[in-house]
């Protein structure tokens, strides 16, 4: 990965703390794999946004170092969230749409029905995972997921997430808080996409989505959570 490419990747994460540098190689994650306890999966539904964020931030302090890392799925009503060091400037009419400050990496985005969104809670030093390695695969298992349908989809080093030509399909942005991670990505499966009119996504202007539903993939939730499960766990090196 070049400099570029590895600021771009950190730029997505938050991260409290040294401990994302104190990560083992990759060969040593190899070696992990087979000790790495299989992960919860957790299917919830449309759930508020911010009750989902205050639990994920419980389960990240909580956790010990025997706790099995839990992967949860799921959607929200409409919001859009801003992350800590976004430019307010890139909400440009939000309307009866709730706007919220968190704490992931990354500029503003917009949550919805029809939006399948993952949020991977990942103990990132038991798996062996840096920053720049673990958002690309969060990348990989999307990309992974469009060519089982027959469609190439790519990340971009200069803006973290996965485009299919023009358009994004999937946004990622993740918060490192002793050592694992939480928030995660969302991918548009057949969510209303107006809403992205009324924000520079990721604060880029002018950035044009696409959905699952208008490439040839899945056309409802629960198809894109099982079609893209099996990809998320070989891309996070869970052995199954």
């Amino acid at each position: 990965m070049s400099a570029s490419a590895e600021a771009n990747a950190v730029a997505a994460a938050d991260v409290d703390g040294p401990e994302h540098a104190q990560v083992p190689s990759n060969s040593r994650r190899k070696e992990r794999a087979a000790d790495i306890p299989q992960p919860v999966i957790r299917q919830l539904g449309r759930v508020e946004y911010e009750p989902t964020w205050r639990n994920m931030q419980r389960f990240t302090d909580e956790r010990d170092a025997t706790t099995p890392d839990e992967i949860w799925f799921l959607e929200h009503p409409p919001v859009f969230t801003l992350g800590m060091a976004a430019n307010a400037v890139h909400v440009l009419a939000p309307g009866a749409i709730p706007v919220v400050q968190i704490d992931r990496g990354g500029q503003v985005t917009y949550h919805g029905p029809g939006q399948l969104v993952v949020y991977p809670l990942i103990d990132l030093r038991r798996a062996g995972f840096g920053i720049r390695d673990f958002v690309t695969a969060l990348e990989r298992s999307v990309i992974d997921f469009a060519a089982s349908f027959g469609v190439v989809a790519e990340a971009r080093r200069n803006a973290p997430g996965v485009y299919v030509g023009d358009k994004k399909l999937a946004s990622l942005g993740i918060r490192v808080r002793r050592g694992s991670s939480y928030h995660g990505l969302a991918l548009n499966v057949n969510l209303d996409l107006e809403p992205f009119r009324r924000i520079n996504p990721c604060g880029y202007e002018g950035l044009e989505m696409t959905r699952l539903s208008d490439i040839g993939g899945p056309a409802t939730l629960e198809a894109a959570a099982a079609g893209i499960e099996p990809h998320l766990l070989r891309a996070l090196g869970y052995a199954r």
